[in-house]
C-alpha cells in the first residue's frame, strides 16, 4: 500500500502580531503555538507590509532579491520615477512593461508546478494575492478575479466571490475547507485570511472589534485543522499556520513628499527625479543620479524632525535587505511609548500617502516599531517536534521549509529550513 502523498497548506493571519495570541483571546492559536513547533524569535520583512511579505513568503527570498519593494513602490518611466500603488490589479502588468518581468526570482508556484502545483485563496489586496503567483504558474482565487494555470479567468462558481471583510474570510474559508482540504491536486494551498489586519486599519487596537476579529480568525483556523483532521487518512499533510506582521497605533500623520517640496526640493518632485512611496510607518525615498546629494545634504534636517525616528541609507538599508536601483533612504517614524484608548502602549507616525484621510488612532505598520515586526509562526506535523525553533527566524524561511517537506530542492533562496 502507498503511503499517503505528501502536502503543505499554509494559513496566513494578515496583521495578527504575536503578542494577541492567547488562550483567553485565540485559544486555538495558543495551544498551537503551545503543542507544535514555533518560531519564538520570529520577524517579519522590511517594510512591514502585506504585499512584500507575499512576495517574500512566495519566493524565500527578501525584497532586495524579489524586486517587490513596498506597498507603494517606485519605477523609472521614461526617465521620470514614478510611485505605483502595488496593490492595483494591473500592476503585474505595469511592472512587467517597464522592467521587463514580474520578481526576479522564481516562486513556489513556479517551482512546484511540476510536483502537483499550488492553489491560493485570498481576502487581501489584489496585489498581495497576486504576487503569491504573479505569472500564473498556479491557481489564485481573489474577488477581483480568479485565474487558473497559464492565467486562464475563472469565472461563475470557479471564481472567489467573497466580500472584503470578516464575513468574506468565513465564507473563503468556508469554501477553502469544502473545496481545497479534500483534493489531491495541489502540493501546496494557501488561505491568506483578511484579518485582524483590515479590523486594524479602521479600529483601534484592544477595541471591541479587534478582539471580535481575533475570535473569529482563531475559529477559523481552527475550522481549517478540523477538515485537514479529517482527512489525515488520505493525505501526510503539514499545515503551516502564521501570520506576515502586526500592527501599532497611529497618533499622527505626515506627509514626507510635502515636507522635501518645502525644503527646496518641489521641482525635483514634480519632475520625478526624487519619489516617496509611503509605506504606512514608514517611507521608501527614491532619488535620480543627479538629485542625491542635494537629498543626502537634508538628511541631517530630517533626522531632526519629530516624526523621523531612524533613517536607513547605504549599508544599513541593505542590511534590512532592501536594496533598489533608485531607492536611496527609507523613513521609520518615530514610536512613542503613549498608550491607546485602550490601554495598549506604542503609538506612531503614519506617512500620508494621498490616497486617503489617515484613520488616527488605529492601526498601521509597515515600518520596524516592535509590535509591527512580530508576526506568530508554527507547524503541525509529526516530523516537527514540538518546542522552540533554536533560531531567529524570518518570513524568507518558510518556503525553504515547505519545500524541504515535499521533497523539492529550494536553492537561490535567502531564506533556509527550520526545525527544532
Amino acid at each position: 500500500m502507498n503511503p499517503p502523498r505528501r502536502r503543505a497548506i499554509l494559513i496566513i493571519c494578515d496583521g495578527l502580531g504575536a503578542e494577541w495570541i492567547s488562550e483567553a483571546r485565540t485559544p486555538t492559536l495558543a495551544r498551537l503555538m503551545a503543542n507544535h513547533l514555533r518560531a519564538g524569535d520570529h520577524r517579519a520583512v522590511f517594510p512591514s507590509v502585506t504585499r512584500v511579505s507575499a512576495a517574500s513568503i512566495a519566493t524565500g527570498c527578501f525584497p532586495g532579491r524579489h524586486g517587490l519593494e513596498g506597498n507603494q513602490m517606485a519605477l523609472v518611466e521614461d526617465g521620470r520615477i514614478v510611485v505605483h500603488n502595488v496593490g492595483a490589479p494591473s500592476f503585474r502588468e505595469t511592472m512587467r512593461r517597464v522592467t521587463g518581468r514580474t520578481l526576479r526570482v522564481p516562486t513556489m508556484a513556479e517551482r512546484l508546478a511540476p510536483h502537483g502545483g499550488q492553489i491560493a485563496y485570498s481576502n487581501v489586496s489584489p496585489g498581495a494575492a497576486y504576487f503569491l503567483d504573479p505569472d500564473h504558474f498556479g491557481t489564485v482565487l481573489h474577488r477581483a478575479g480568479s485565474f487558473g494555470p497559464g492565467g486562464v479567468s475563472l469565472t461563475g462558481d470557479a471564481h472567489l466571490d467573497v466580500t472584503h471583510d470578516l464575513d468574506g474570510d468565513i465564507e473563503m474559508t468556508r469554501r477553502f475547507c469544502d473545496e481545497v482540504v479534500p483534493a489531491d491536486g495541489f502540493g501546496l494551498a494557501i488561505l491568506w485570511l483578511a484579518n485582524p489586519d483590515l479590523t486594524l486599519h479602521h479600529d483601534p487596537l484592544g477595541s471591541p472589534q479587534h478582539l471580535h476579529a481575533l475570535e473569529v480568525t482563531d475559529r477559523l483556523v481552527a475550522q481549517v485543522i478540523a477538515a485537514v483532521e479529517a482527512h489525515a487518512d488520505r493525505f501526510d499533510t503539514l499545515l503551516v499556520v502564521g501570520s506576515d506582521h502586526g500592527h501599532e497605533t497611529i497618533a499622527r500623520s505626515v506627509h514626507v513628499g510635502q515636507w522635501l517640496a518645502t525644503q527646496g526640493l518641489e521641482a525635483d518632485l514634480k519632475a520625478g527625479r526624487i519619489g516617496v512611496a509611503s509605506q504606512g510607518t514608514s517611507a521608501l525615498i527614491y532619488a535620480a543620479a543627479g538629485t542625491r546629494r542635494a537629498l543626502a545634504d537634508l538628511l541631517p534636517a530630517m533626522a531632526r524632525q519629530p516624526w523621523a525616528g531612524s533613517i536607513l541609507t547605504g549599508d544599513a538599508l541593505a542590511a534590512t535587505g532592501l536594496t533598489g536601483e533608485t531607492l536611496f533612504a527609507a523613513v521609520d517614524t518615530t514610536r512613542h511609548d503613549e498608550p491607546n484608548e485602550f490601554g495598549v502602549p506604542g503609538t506612531r507616525w503614519l506617512v500620508e500617502d494621498g490616497e486617503g484621510t489617515p484613520d488616527i488612532g488605529c492601526g498601521h505598520h509597515g515600518g520596524l516599531g516592535p509590535s509591527e515586526t512580530r508576526p506568530f509562526l508554527a507547524f503541525i506535523h509529526p516530523d516537527f517536534a514540538p518546542g522552540e525553533a533554536g533560531r531567529a527566524t524570518s518570513l524568507v524561511d518558510i518556503a525553504p521549509t515547505v519545500l524541504g517537506f515535499l521533497g523539492i530542492r529550494a536553492e537561490g533562496m535567502d531564506g533556509t529550513p527550520i526545525s527544532t
